[in-house]
């Protein structure tokens, strides 16, 4: 009980926080900034939509319905929408699937493993935050270090912590990775609280997408729950 008031405390004064960090911004250095972090999200959030494409197209190439799969996972992405934790929806993500026709063993192994390591919406979110640092610093990235950046930025987003933030922590590693100034953290701190709901929606959605194609290819998957609406 003390731990949950800790959180709740911490989550009523997170907006206060936010909105010091971009008065700081605004202040330090200019209106042109924020409208630099605006096109940032609508980048990021460009990324996410194709990634969430991706995963219908992932169902599809087990020959299941996407549309399906969708449907029934729209209450695990809206929990995963508010709380922002991919912790915090495996065991609601396990009850939904299991309502779908995914076997218990399968949902039970492969939904924590995926929370832990299959986090494609941090690697996007990572991605183009690094690259948006250096063309703040005026870096131009060679080829080899977009290479690191892939590989840094999927690995950091294996390693990512499954809580609101966790991503910012993962931010720093591949930033030094690339020997970009970590200073500039701060300012994505504006925005991180935003992008982290839709970065958790995409991260729950892919571990419940391979949950699904993996219980597919085992042959446990009951198709007629699965088509049921």
């Amino acid at each position: 009980h003390v731990i949950f008031k800790m959180v709740e405390l911490v989550i009523k004064t997170t907006p206060y926080g936010v909105f010091a960090i971009m008065a700081w911004i605004v202040g330090e250095y200019g209106f042109s900034l924020v409208l630099s972090l605006g096109k940032l999200i609508f980048v990021i959030m460009a990324g996410f939509a194709l990634q969430y494409i991706i995963f219908g197209i992932m169902i599809l190439l087990t020959k299941l319905r996407p549309l399906q799969f969708y449907k029934k996972t729209i209450h695990v992405q809206t929990l995963a929408l508010a709380t922002s934790s991919t912790k915090a929806t495996i065991t609601s993500a396990i009850h939904d699937l299991q309502k779908a026709g995914v076997s218990k063993r399968v949902a039970s192994f492969v939904l924590p493993l995926g929370a832990s390591t299959n986090m494609s919406g941090t690697a996007i979110y990572i991605s183009a935050c690094a690259i948006f640092f250096a063309q703040v610093v005026g870096i131009k990235l060679t080829g080899s270090q977009y290479i690191i950046l892939i590989l840094t930025s999927t690995i950091g987003s294996i390693g990512a912590a499954g809580y609101p933030g966790g991503g910012v922590i993962m931010l720093s590693m591949v930033l030094s990775s690339l020997g970009l100034p970590l200073e500039g953290i701060p300012i994505i701190l504006g925005i991180d609280r935003f992008i982290d709901m839709f970065r958790t929606v995409i991260n729950v959605t892919g571990d419940c997408a391979v949950t699904v194609m993996v219980d597919k290819l085992n042959g446990t998957l009951d198709m007629k729950k699965y088509n049921s609406e």
